[in-house]
């Protein structure tokens, strides 16, 4: 699982810090979702803070201990969950950790949940609450499967039957999320509405139902997730804040203080002291 903004390379195993890693090898799910395996083999056990990130994350987990997530709106053991664009920091606890990780961009993410993300409230639900009987029949395959490759076809076929019974998001919010990201969030929700042939109005409404965040919440996640990423690189605050579009180094310590909970500078030390 990944911490912050990095994590291990793709590959079987991470022998490095002790976890079982696995990717998938191809697949047909929806264009930009990725999944991954996870087995603490050393049974280092997992105290891990995530950021926000622009997309949703579904965690399926495989072991008989439940993982503990703490965020500002949830503080609960859970097996299997699922985390919506969230508006600011979590923490993940568990030991003897066994999950499938799967993370769907905000377009897929509509299709595969079966509900409009807006339903989530930028929060985190339990796998079940969400999915019912179907989430419990896919933990019971992936339990009883033995290889990474097989347990990560299953999601993918299982992900992949969701999105092709269920409608994709409207092409102008399709459009709108793409820009969006292209332009690493720099973009204006009046000029991207008039893009469109839509009112301001109309592209708040159909993106937030469809999305889960509004446009310039949507922004705001893709610039702080660039800059998030280059802080934990290394990079200065004065540098990160021109390069991502901020307006001075003032109005990125007041997007990352919301979004990380805390400064620029604890961000990047905290990453450094965790690598």
């Amino acid at each position: 699982m990944r911490r912050h903004h990095g994590g291990p390379a793709p590959g079987d195993r991470d022998s490095e810090n002790g976890w079982e890693v696995a990717r998938l090898l191809g697949g047909t799910a929806p264009d930009g979702v990725r999944m991954a395996g996870f087995r603490d083999r050393a049974s280092v056990g997992l105290d891990m803070q995530v950021l926000p990130q622009p997309v949703v994350v579904v965690v399926i987990g495989l072991g008989d201990d439940p993982l503990t997530v703490e965020s500002a709106t949830a503080h609960r053991p859970l097996r299997s969950f699922v985390a919506a664009l969230s508006p600011g920091p979590a923490r993940i606890r568990g030991e003897n950790v066994e999950c499938v990780e799967v993370c769907l961009p905000p377009l897929a993410a509509h299709a595969v949940l079966g509900v409009s993300p807006r339903e989530l409230d930028g929060s985190v639900n339990g796998l079940e609450d969400l999915w019912g009987r179907h989430a419990r029949h896919l933990r019971e395959q992936l339990t009883d499967t033995t290889t990474w490759q097989e347990r990560l076809m299953l999601t993918d076929a299982f992900l992949a039957r969701r999105a092709a019974s269920t409608p994709p998001v409207s092409p102008e919010v399709a459009a709108a999320w793409d820009t969006i990201v292209a332009r690493r969030g720099r973009v204006r929700v009046a000029g991207l509405a008039a893009s469109l042939g839509w009112s301001r109005k109309r592209l708040w409404s159909r993106f937030t139902d469809q999305i889960g965040l509004t446009p310039k919440r949507a922004a705001m996640l893709v610039r702080f997730d660039h800059a998030a990423r280059a802080l934990c690189a290394g990079e200065n605050a004065d540098s990160v804040a021109a390069a991502c579009g901020y307006a001075d180094q003032s109005h990125l310590h007041r997007d990352v203080t919301a979004l990380a909970g805390c400064t620029p500078r604890a961000l990047a030390d905290r990453s450094t002291s965790a690598g």
